[in-house]
């Protein structure tokens, strides 16, 4: 009897000390992953030319949003379960899944990919387009464009997407769900530390508030059949790979406090570009130490925890410390993304045409799945 809420938790079933060790540590390595490399990505990315790869902002106001928009989601998802047959409804949500997931995999695999093809093989481009209307009227729907390296990367994704369609295997689930968590933390930006706060504080009511309050989240979560969440089997010792007793984490756990992390890596005013990193090497141990006592707490008082309640405290409470110890509180506050480093970051209005790359592709999708976000325009 399994307690997919949010948060790392564990089944009814008794693991050793040896399982133990290994499901709750591998959960910890693995939401580093996307954490430390989305972050390091997103950095890059801002600095790219290509303004179909710019990561998104998200602004106060959206921050503020979000959780009302999550805690409405989360309600429909669940009168969905409860007047809807829940095969039809996962059957719908897997192949939704199958075709983002492929995407976002791609794009994952599209930097290592770069690296390791052969340079003597011929690279070919392709497009795939589609419109709408004729003459004055005609309307690009998707206009897709890519190469023979993201074809290979779309075949392996596509090979990964099958398997996990076909079989629902924990190896799966965790490369569709660490391709999320890091496109997630890459693709997404906060404009300033202020909207941090306000993110992280609403989410931090809205997972105590729904898995402590009421039922609806071990509900959802019970009946919900996606790569939201990575795991790790505690059995595997005595199982191997077809072990079936799993720690979890879900994936906002991982992405929404790897944002707030994130932002430390950009350029700051002089009065903190000196030390820059030394925010984000705080933040990245407090994401650590919060977690940590996630499975702790879990762990001891043998009952799932909600995550953002250890790792709110620790992401902001962190930081915080640092500053004051720093006399630079109020500038880290008071810091605002350079326009320079996003020059052309989008303003998602409408569900948009899908061009360019696979990675334009996926962050098509992902946007559209997601709460507006607007252009910063920094102070003058």
């Amino acid at each position: 009897n399994r307690k997919p809420v949010s948060g790392p938790h564990s089944t009814t079933f008794v693991a050793t000390p040896e399982g133990t060790a290994l499901a709750y540590g591998s959960l910890v390595f693995m939401a580093l992953l996307p954490i430390f490399f989305g972050a390091l990505r997103s950095v890059n990315c801002g600095k790219s030319k290509n303004s179909s790869d710019m990561p998104e902002t998200i602004t106060g106001r959206d921050a503020a949003r979000f959780p009302i928009i999550a805690s409405c989601t989360l309600f429909g998802l669940y009168l969905f379960f409860k007047i809807f047959s829940q095969e039809y409804i996962n059957l719908l949500l897997s192949m939704y899944f199958f075709v983002l997931g492929i995407l976002a995999l791609s794009h994952t695999m599209s930097p290592f990919m770069n690296r390791i093809f052969p340079a003597n093989i011929p690279i070919k481009q392709y497009q795939l387009l589609f419109t709408q209307g004729s003459g004055e009227t005609k309307e690009e729907i998707v206009n897709y464009e890519f190469d023979t390296k993201d074809m290979i990367c779309l075949v392996i994704s596509t090979v990964v997407g099958v398997w996990y369609i076909l079989k629902k295997h924990w190896i799966a689930n965790n490369l569709f769900g660490l391709a999320f968590a890091l496109n997630g933390v890459e693709l997404l930006h906060l404009n300033n530390v202020s909207t941090g706060c306000i993110l992280l504080g609403g989410l931090f009511v809205y997972d105590v508030f729904w898995v402590f309050g009421t039922n609806v989240m071990v509900t959802v979560a019970k009946s919900f059949e996606a790569p939201i969440k990575l795991v790790f089997p505690q059995d595997l010792f005595e199982k191997g790979l077809g072990a079936n007793q799993f720690a979890m984490l879900g994936l906002g756990d991982i992405v929404i406090p790897g944002n707030c992390l994130m932002f430390s890596l950009y350029p700051a005013p002089s009065s903190l570009k000196k030390n820059t990193r030394t925010y984000f090497y705080t933040s990245f141990l407090a994401y650590i130490f919060g977690l940590g006592m996630t499975i702790w707490v879990m762990h001891t008082f043998k009952h799932a925890q909600p995550a953002l309640l250890y790792l709110v405290p620790a992401c902001i409470g962190f930081p915080v410390v640092v500053a004051l110890l720093k006399g630079e509180l109020t500038e880290m506050f008071s810091y605002e993304s350079s326009e320079e480093v996003l020059p052309h970051t989008p303003r998602l209005t409408h569900y948009p045409t899908v061009s360019g790359s696979p990675a334009s592709l996926a962050n098509s999708m992902q946007s559209s799945s997601s709460p507006r976000r607007r252009r910063n325009n920094p102070p003058m």
